[in-house]
């Protein structure tokens, strides 16, 4: 095995060293355009993409060059095991990826941290592990796919998909890239013998195959619901391309101008001073929030959700937060030299939490830049270059949102609204003046809209709670009307309630085609992945005629299992599993039965 191994090395040496050089020469350039560190996570999605697909192309041309023909039947010709052989093969490859994947983002690692003032922190050790791990992957599939053809590669698609959603963060991606791995590469072992085409023998080969098989196959009905909808939107009904929304649902609240909305909000509430209150909504413009985050950044994630960098221009300095010290560091953007750290107040002290750099707030000075970190916002005062705790919220509550109103300052957290007095935030930083605390009805992940109104005694709040209203996971839409007082009174709340846009159909499109594997996948989504107080709702009641019509699917894909095993003479426990895999799993599981037992031709 160690020729062999020593073979396929020297047979990729000269394209391994190319693509390192290319590969080298492609971090270099983007480098002196951004920092490829500090990007979000979208664009390092994106790039691992790119090394997964390079990865999925040598598992083919290696493992398909040795697939034709007599080509198979001398590599396994051999006093050793298939297993063995196949080991050998995906280390070798594993080395050529090596070079050509991880060594280049370690040597710009290296020298970003050596030569430039830019932030790298352990977390950014970690990029090329991942890197490399993404790219092994996609060889695996590539490799899976050489062997057992497009029938069942849908089952290394599933996978690679789990990478591509999985909402882990830091070292916890680094163990769902090696679960992926591991998935794989039991696949490429399990068909890695003389009869490629064969059905895998055992229920544990039968169930590593059938179980992402069956997630591909879901994955394909959802795609083809998708191509219906852009057909239910060419054809002109959808709600959200009529000319007129459908009338007292979600769509046409969202799609109102927010004084119109507020007006509607009033007028379905009708209170005492419902005239005043129409007034000022006429008369003033209602605002929102001017930042609002969907999510909380974790320390030592692999990605940033957003830009953890902001510019000083005056002084031509970049402030980046690293992780490691829970600072900002800060590079001259003239010289590139280190231009010092900051930290809360003189003593520079660490954040709590992960700051999040969220621009210029209407009322600062033009060159400060306001900080987010967990329960509190600060201010990076550019003049004296200090970061000052500004405004926080109590009860180890989360920022979700700022904004601004006449003279307010408006912070929403994950569940309520604090209104404190802007002119009063400003001058005494230390004890800003609270004048109202709204507690929030419904969980701001699913607020689709929120418009706000000062009045002399208080503030007027519109909500919009129709969040993916559109799918299984929204909660039941309403129009919601919040009134504070400054003077200490509870706050007022009147909620209308809203009809869904959507036929059921429609939102559960998701779940009734394998209510199983939807849960299967939320999970598998989910592993590892830390808790966010935004991101908690409660969905909307399953409605019954979902669960029936699911259920129909389920005795359906059961019965048509029964009878497929029966036509191709399965009998005995084999027959019973399939059976009973296809009513728990659905039609994607009938779908990885028949891709797995293909109808057996007639001999003649």
């Amino acid at each position: 095995m160690w020729s062999l191994f020593k073979v396929e090395c020297v047979r990729f040496r000269t394209w391994a060293v190319i693509a390192a050089l290319v590969h080298l020469c492609a971090l270099g350039f983007g480098t002196r355009l951004m920092d490829l560190a500090q990007q979000t996570l979208p664009i390092h999605r994106a790039i691992g993409g790119v090394y997964a697909l390079a990865g999925a192309l040598l598992g083919l041309y290696q493992i398909g060059g040795y697939r034709r023909g007599s080509h198979w039947v001398t590599l396994l010709h051999r006093p050793v095991p298939p297993t063995r052989i196949a080991l050998t093969l995906c280390g070798a490859a594993g080395v050529v990826l090596l070079v050509a994947v991880l060594l280049p983002t370690l040597l710009l690692a290296a020298w970003q941290q050596g030569t430039t003032a830019r932030v790298v922190d352990l977390r950014h050790w970690l990029l090329p592990g991942v890197a490399w791990l993404s790219a092994m992957a996609g060889y695996l599939a590539g490799a899976f796919w050489a062997l057992r053809g497009p029938r069942t590669a849908l089952a290394a698609v599933a996978l690679l998909a789990w990478l591509a959603f999985a909402d882990a963060t830091g070292i916890a991606m680094l163990a769902v890239e090696l679960l992926v791995a591991a998935w794989l590469l039991a696949l490429v072992l399990c068909a890695f013998r003389p009869d490629v085409e064969a059905t895998p023998r055992g229920p544990w080969a039968s169930a590593l195959l059938a179980l992402p098989l069956s997630a591909g196959a879901y994955l394909v009905v959802l795609l083809m619901l998708f191509g219906a909808e852009f057909l239910w939107i060419a054809q002109g009904s959808h709600p959200l391309n009529t000319a007129v929304p459908p009338p007292g649902g979600h769509t046409e609240a969202e799609k109102m101008e927010p004084r119109a909305r507020m007006l509607r909000a009033l007028h379905d509430a009708r209170p005492a001073d419902l005239e005043r209150l129409q007034a000022a909504a006429e008369a003033g413009k209602p605002q929102g929030l001017t930042v609002r985050f969907r999510q909380l950044p974790q320390r030592n994630a692999l990605s940033n959700l957003t830009s953890l960098q902001f510019d000083d221009p005056e002084r031509h300095v970049r402030w980046t937060f690293s992780h490691d010290r829970m600072r900002l560091q800060g590079e001259n953007l003239l010289s590139g030299h280190a231009a010092g750290t900051l930290g809360i107040g003189p003593q520079r002290e660490a954040f709590p939490y992960v700051a999040v750099p969220i621009g210029h707030l209407p009322g600062l000075p033009d060159d400060d830049t306001a900080l987010l970190a967990g329960d509190t916002l600060y201010r990076y005062d550019s003049a004296d270059q200090t970061i000052t705790r500004w405004l926080g919220v109590p009860n180890e509550e989360s920022i979700a949102g700022v904004g601004r109103i006449n003279g307010r300052w408006a912070l929403m957290s994950d569940k309520a609204l604090y209104f404190y007095r802007a002119d009063a935030a400003l001058a005494e930083a230390a004890s800003p003046k609270l004048l109202t605390r709204i507690a929030l009805p419904t969980p701001t992940a699913r607020l689709s809209s929120l418009d706000m109104i000062a009045l002399s005694d208080g503030v007027l709040v519109c909500l919009v709670d129709s969040e993916l209203a559109h799918a299984e996971d929204g909660t039941r839409p309403a129009l919601l009307l919040l009134r504070g007082f400054d003077d200490g009174r509870p706050p007022v709340l009147h909620s209308t309630p809203l009809s869904f846009d959507y036929p059921a159909l429609h939102r559960y499109r998701s779940w009734w085609p394998s209510p199983a594997l939807h849960a299967a996948l939320e999970q598998a989504r989910a592993v590892f992945a830390p808790t966010s107080p935004l991101s908690a709702a409660t969905p909307a009641p399953l409605p019954m005629s979902i669960m029936a019509f699911a259920g129909c699917l389920l005795l359906a894909s059961a019965a048509c299992a029964a009878y497929y095993a029966h036509r191709e003479g399965l009998a005995g426990r084999v027959r019973l599993a399939w059976i009973v895999f296809c009513g728990f799993v659905g039609l994607p599981g009938l779908a990885a039965m028949m891709l797995m037992r293909p109808r057996s031709r007639p001999s003649i």
